[in-house]
């Protein structure tokens, strides 16, 4: 199919996604540290997402994001993520908060051979990097880990703690809403046996009793102080508006996704300490050069290590390209066409 001059393109809808395979949390992490891998090797081009919120930036009830990509290597495509939310379509009954669509082009024809939802892949490619954060930042032997958030992210980073860290025991899920908190963990239970959720509202008391916390909200503004933190432990922010900027200035190490995009947005805590002087590209590591080995995270058990992420269009790329061979293997999915014949060449 790639290389070729046929239009042919493979529609994955949601159900495709996940009849090939998009919810085995093992699969997404082992395809998501590859990314890193690349990215750390200097083989994805991945410029910062280009966003347009509706009406402003201060004001949005709704907001578009470009999020294109080439990965090289042995990989060989492009493609582009269209991720968009609605403040609206969280009290609308039968519709996502977020919907996304990815796009998968042959970087020699440029013809796009796959279009899929990315909605899903969003939120399992979200909670993939968390889990890869915290495999580089925990700290040896981690048992117990606090979850703040119980959303859909909230759900999926379940999935990544317990797949990335099989020493965790105990799991706090945290949410204001206790009955979202104690149906996510009813859900998963089951299918981490080895790992006793406890759902609370106490996410601070949580903290406190916890190795590992990771914080995955819609906080509008810091809610994380010096009081959450215990000696030795790991903190992974993975949305804005989570940690206040002390907490981050008292880490002994800072861990982040990709430098580039991160002091873009002023809404992360790393990128206000950019844009105030305190803090540099030499003053952290970025994921691809500790999976490369080229940098370490944690270093002693002793250590705070904070831990951050704004997610790359280069995931979904991945993540969709994963789909696309298996749905192709499998036989699943639509195959439309761009055109029978081009009007003009």
């Amino acid at each position: 199919m790639l290389h070729s001059i046929d239009s042919e393109i493979l529609f994955l809808k949601q159900e495709d996604v996940i009849k090939a395979g998009l919810l085995d949390m093992k699969q997404i992490l082992k395809v998501t540290e590859k990314t890193y891998e690349l990215m750390g090797q200097g083989l994805i081009k991945n410029p910062p997402k280009v966003r347009t919120r509706i009406p402003d930036d201060d004001n949005w009830q709704s907001f578009f994001n470009s999020m294109p990509c080439y990965i090289g290597g042995d990989v060989n495509i492009g493609g582009i993520k269209w991720a968009a939310e609605s403040k609206k379509n969280a009290h609308t009954p039968g519709i996502p908060y977020g919907i996304d669509i990815t796009i998968l082009s042959d970087p020699e024809t440029v013809l796009p051979f796959c279009i899929l939802d990315g909605t899903l892949v969003t939120a399992m490619r979200t909670s993939a990097v968390g889990g890869l954060l915290a495999k580089y930042t925990a700290p040896s032997n981690t048992e117990t880990a606090c979850l703040v958030g119980a959303g859909v992210i909230g759900r999926t980073m379940v999935m990544a703690i317990a797949e990335a860290i099989p020493t965790v025991k105990t799991m706090y899920l945290c949410d204001l809403d206790v009955p979202k908190a104690e149906a996510v963990a009813a859900e998963l239970q089951p299918k981490y046996p080895n790992v006793k959720i406890i759902p609370t509202k106490d996410s601070k008391g949580a903290a406190q009793k916890s190795q590992l916390i990771v914080t995955e909200t819609t906080a509008a503004k810091p809610f994380v102080d010096k009081s959450w933190l215990t000696p030795g432990c790991g903190l992974v922010s993975m949305a804005s508006n989570e940690v206040d900027l002390d907490v981050v200035r008292s880490a002994d190490v800072i861990c982040i996704d990709y430098w580039k995009q991160m002091i873009t947005y002023n809404g992360k805590a790393v990128a206000q300490l950019y844009n105030n002087g305190e803090i540099d590209e030499n003053g952290v590591s970025e994921l691809g050069n500790l999976v490369l080995g080229k940098k370490t995270g944690r270093t002693s058990d002793d250590q705070f290590v904070f831990a951050t992420s704004m997610g790359i269009g280069a995931l979904d790329i991945m993540i969709g390209y994963q789909l696309y061979q298996n749905a192709a293997k499998m036989g699943i999915g639509t195959k439309v066409k761009l055109w029978d014949k081009p009007l003009w060449e």
